[in-house]
């Protein structure tokens, strides 16, 4: 038996023993023995979703074979959470995982992509989008004229809204003050009525509790209340069944690299880092999604309280985003010809999510 025969088989036996991770992976030899060590921070504050991200982090030593590494922080620990982007375009981060909103302000088009309300809202349908439909492409030229490498989007789930009194419609919100991402987000509840300011996650906890606002949407059941929230709220405000978001169904993050950094790599480790993009994003899905299944018997012990919206509040919030989606859409080129593409996948035998009597009279200016 030849040296390569038996460096392949065993090879094949380790690969039966590895997970999804390790086949999207494979090891890679590390230039001269050196280590490239790159300083990624994420939007996770704490909870379920910095510790998967620790835990990811902590692998790419050893599947790159040595040749990258990644030293994770959580939100706030380098730079401010709304600070991300300009910390990855100045070089005073390597790398980051934020919530892929708070790039609107660098790359105004990144209100599309990631979810808006009533938008697309299901994990595969933006996999379609960035995959399929082109979107992908369209976001890393966008991010490259910022000095910035858009490796791909990573998956988390809905967002949900904790609150301190009941909301069982949308008339609900009217006069409330919330807590919101801002964008587009922030404009639709502003138009139901309700009060809205913006903060990072980090400072939800200490504004519930100190009454500065009574409403406050955030991620979901596992991170939100690792972070505390059913000691400061009573209530969760969710969709119809099957729909637990409307505002925010299909919440993205994303894997950010600046240009330098990314550059740097060889064009092995480029591929590498794009894979594991993938990677990471069905891992994180799916353990968040995990860790929100056990979470929400720890509210019901807590005495939380879940209401659900009704059909006829998804129709009346449609009839409000329809237009403030064109309004947005028309700020920037960029983003028209994003919402085209998403608005043509909404309104194809696909989904049939928006009538089109909704968009008659609307114009996307591209």
């Amino acid at each position: 038996m030849t040296h390569q025969t038996v460096s392949r088989r065993r090879a094949l036996g380790g690969l039966a023993t590895m997970g999804v991770a390790g086949l999207a992976a494979p090891r890679l030899a590390t230039a001269q023995g050196q280590t490239t060590t790159w300083k990624i921070q994420s939007s996770w504050p704490g909870g379920a979703g910095l510790q998967i991200f620790k835990d990811w982090c902590g692998t790419i030593q050893e599947k790159s074979g040595g040749e990258l590494a990644f030293e994770p922080f959580g939100a706030n620990d380098v730079v401010g959470d709304f600070q991300l982007y300009d910390a990855v375009k100045n070089g005073v981060l390597d790398a980051i995982n934020p919530f892929t909103i708070y790039g609107q302000g660098i790359v105004p088009a990144a209100t599309f992509l990631t979810s808006y309300p009533l938008g697309l809202r299901n994990p595969h349908e933006w996999d379609v989008f960035y995959y399929g439909l082109g979107g992908l492409q369209i976001a890393r030229d966008l991010f490259a004229q910022q000095g910035m490498y858009f490796v791909g989007p990573v998956h988390h789930g809905p967002n949900i809204i904790h609150s301190k009194v009941p909301i069982r419609s949308i008339d609900d919100f009217r006069g409330r003050k919330m807590r919101l991402p801002g964008g587009m987000v922030a404009e639709v509840f502003s138009q139901i009525g309700a009060e809205t300011t913006v903060l990072p996650g980090s400072e939800i906890f200490p504004a519930l509790e100190k009454g500065t606002i009574d409403v406050a949407d955030y991620v979901g059941p596992a991170v939100n209340y690792a972070l505390g929230f059913s000691q400061v709220t009573s209530y969760i405000s969710m969709g119809p069944p099957g729909f637990m978001s409307l505002y925010q169904p299909v919440d993205l993050m994303d894997i950010t690299v600046g240009m330098d950094a990314w550059n740097a790599l060889s064009p092995q480790m480029q591929q590498f880092v794009e894979m594991e993009t993938h990677v990471y994003s069905d891992m994180h899905h799916a353990a968040i999604q995990k860790a929100d299944q056990e979470a929400w018997a720890k509210f019901e012990a807590d005495g939380t309280e879940v209401t659900r919206l009704g059909q006829d509040d998804v129709e009346l919030m449609t009839e409000v985003a329809v237009p403030i989606w064109f309004d947005y859409a028309n700020r920037d080129p960029n983003s028209a010809k994003i919402f085209k593409i998403q608005l043509d996948y909404m309104q194809s035998g696909s989904l049939g999510y928006v009538d089109p009597a909704l968009t008659e009279g609307l114009e996307l200016k591209i």
